[in-house]
């Protein structure tokens, strides 16, 4: 009907300007520097009500509780994992959608290396469980995403200016890692440093 076509067309319309950075207009602004001086990455529960912060300096994921979620201004400081004794130039870090998993991505390992934890989405909870080595396409990788369902990897690589696909035959498992394919960024970027992907 033309109702529900009207309907359709305005929820794909008010998607696509969602998503559209030329549409973004700055807000407001948090310090991590009381605990991240050289911040590498940065990543959010699906609420919106935790808030981790990859620090370079001193080999630690940081996390904050927003009292407002999505909201910086009202994130406080909670805790710390040392991720020191797997890499010592951590540069990326993803989440499990359910929290119970982490992955932190470096280049003095050129890796993987994933997380455990016992209480989702409390870093103090977490325990080293496996590695998984992205160094045969990429010796100074710079961010890693997943797919959604944790079948596939994506790195982010430095040395190549390229992303880096690989499937997980056992979902949020990177032992079970292929590399499948690779796309390059190289004509519009040389310095690559982040990534991330719309959740479709």
């Amino acid at each position: 009907t033309e109702a529900n076509w009207k309907y359709t067309f305005e929820v794909g319309f008010n998607d696509d300007i969602a998503w559209d950075i030329s549409n973004a207009t700055y807000t407001r602004l948090f310090s991590v520097a009381g605990q991240a001086t050289n911040p590498q990455d940065l990543f959010f529960k699906p609420d919106g009500t935790e808030m981790y912060v990859m620090g370079g300096a001193n080999d630690s994921v940081y996390q904050y509780a927003l009292s407002t979620a999505w909201d910086i201004s009202s994130a406080s400081y909670t805790r710390a994992f040392s991720v020191a004794g797997q890499e010592a130039t951590p540069t990326s870090l993803f989440f499990k959608s359910d929290g119970t998993e982490m992955y932190v991505m470096g280049y003095t390992g050129d890796d993987v290396n994933q997380y455990t934890l016992s209480t989702a989405w409390n870093v103090s909870t977490a325990s080293y469980t496996r590695v998984f080595s992205v160094a045969g396409q990429d010796t100074s990788p710079q961010a890693l995403s997943f797919k959604s369902d944790g079948t596939e990897m994506y790195i982010l690589g430095g040395s190549g200016d390229d992303v880096n696909q690989y499937t997980l035959s056992t979902a949020w498992d990177i032992s079970t890692a292929t590399y499948t394919r690779v796309f390059s960024v190289a004509a519009q970027e040389n310095n690559v440093s982040s990534l991330f992907f719309k959740p479709d």
